[in-house]
């Protein structure tokens, strides 16, 4: 799996002009999955960034993470994530998995995330999606679950 994560002051999605979740101060994870991917994937994800050290301690410095500041998580499926866009001018999205495997990774990340104590709000998946954020710092990281052997 594949998450591109923002730190935040605040985020929210919409569809169809309606807000379907919104957080104040955390994390924005947008969430691609591939082929290979699976539960136990989506479970190192979740705990990965639900103890990330990217929030910053008395002294500015990035110690603290989701769980020990309170904040919160919107997590929005975006199979874009693996798009290929080194050849040609239109990406393929070969890598990215099919809708009837990636969502039930979608839902078990955002259930991990959840249980690992993470407020969690969540996109539509399938559905077109307006993102609004308020990116702090910036930082930004992408993250990769390791790869099976």
């Amino acid at each position: 799996m594949r998450a591109l994560v923002q730190r935040v002051t605040r985020a929210e999605v919409r569809v169809e002009g309606r807000v379907v979740g919104a957080i104040g101060r955390g994390l924005l994870v947008l969430l691609g999955a591939t082929h290979a991917d699976d539960s136990a994937a989506a479970d190192w994800l979740a705990r990965k960034i639900a103890t990330l050290r990217v929030f910053a301690d008395a002294n500015g410095q990035m110690n603290h993470d989701l769980l020990e500041t309170q904040g919160q998580a919107l997590v929005v499926p975006q199979f874009t994530l693996y798009g290929d866009a080194r050849r040609g001018r239109r990406p393929d999205f070969l890598a990215a998995a099919r809708p009837e495997q990636a969502e039930p990774l979608f839902e078990r990340f955002c259930a991990s995330l959840a249980a690992a104590g993470v407020p969690v709000a969540s996109g539509v998946f399938r559905a077109t999606m307006e993102v609004e954020l308020v990116n702090d710092g910036p930082v930004t990281l992408c993250i990769d679950t390791p790869a099976v052997a």
